[in-house]
């Protein structure tokens, strides 16, 4: 059976990508939480498990193979549960999507450094910094471009719920976590990736968490 090891699931974006990864494959894993930045974290990240990663999270065994990094870790389960279940059929539409999910991969890093991922918390609306609205606005054009392009009669990017939206999926809650502004037409995605009924346990499993980590319970900051 796969194994799973991720962070807390109210604040680690990368374990949520994994999880999400794991779901959609549709295959039975064990999922092991680890809190991040514990007492225990240091001679935890330094033991045999996480030793591939350097104790990065989140951290993907099938056996002997193991994978690290979120979008490896979607190829890995993409190809293990037959090739249909993450990226789109056109060739067209997949060209975009595999284009759009690397660049969340490698971007954003404004967006990600001043609003981190903490699915337990709303704060008050304040203006984002430049750099932060910049890494708005460009990831409004690329959801644009594939609703307009591939999303057809679907909720999601390119019609059903797939890769992309999975990478996606964090920054859908910062949105919300840090009432960012965002245009009309990002509404109905952005609810219907919240509804969707992973993201809806993994929510219920932040509630449920007991961890606090102080770094990520602060509003946006420099």
């Amino acid at each position: 059976m796969l194994k799973l090891i991720i962070g807390n699931k109210a604040y680690s974006s990368w374990s949520l990508r994994g999880w999400l990864a794991v779901r959609q494959s549709g295959l039975p894993f064990e999922e092991v939480v680890v809190p991040l930045y514990d007492a225990e974290w240091d001679r935890r990240r330094e033991g045999a498990e996480f030793a591939p990663s350097s104790g990065k999270v989140p951290i993907l065994w099938d056996g002997e193979a193991v994978v690290w990094d979120s979008l490896a870790i979607v190829d890995y389960l993409n190809d293990k549960a037959g090739g249909t279940r993450f990226w789109p059929e056109d060739m067209a539409a997949r060209a975009m999507a595999r284009s759009m999910a690397a660049e969340m991969h490698s971007s954003f890093t404004a967006l990600r450094r001043k609003h981190s991922m903490n699915i337990r918390q709303v704060y008050p609306a304040t203006a984002p910094d430049p750099d932060v609205a910049q890494d708005l606005s460009r990831i409004m054009e690329l959801w644009a471009q594939a609703r307009a392009r591939f999303g057809g009669d679907g909720e999601f990017l390119f019609g059903d719920f797939g890769a992309v939206d999975i990478m996606f999926a964090p920054v859908v809650t910062r949105i919300v976590t840090y009432s960012l502004p965002v245009p009309r037409f990002a509404q109905p995605y952005m609810l219907a990736v919240l509804q969707h009924p992973f993201m809806q346990d993994w929510i219920a499993g932040a509630q449920e968490e007991d961890w606090v980590i102080e770094q990520f319970e602060m509003p946006a900051h420099d």
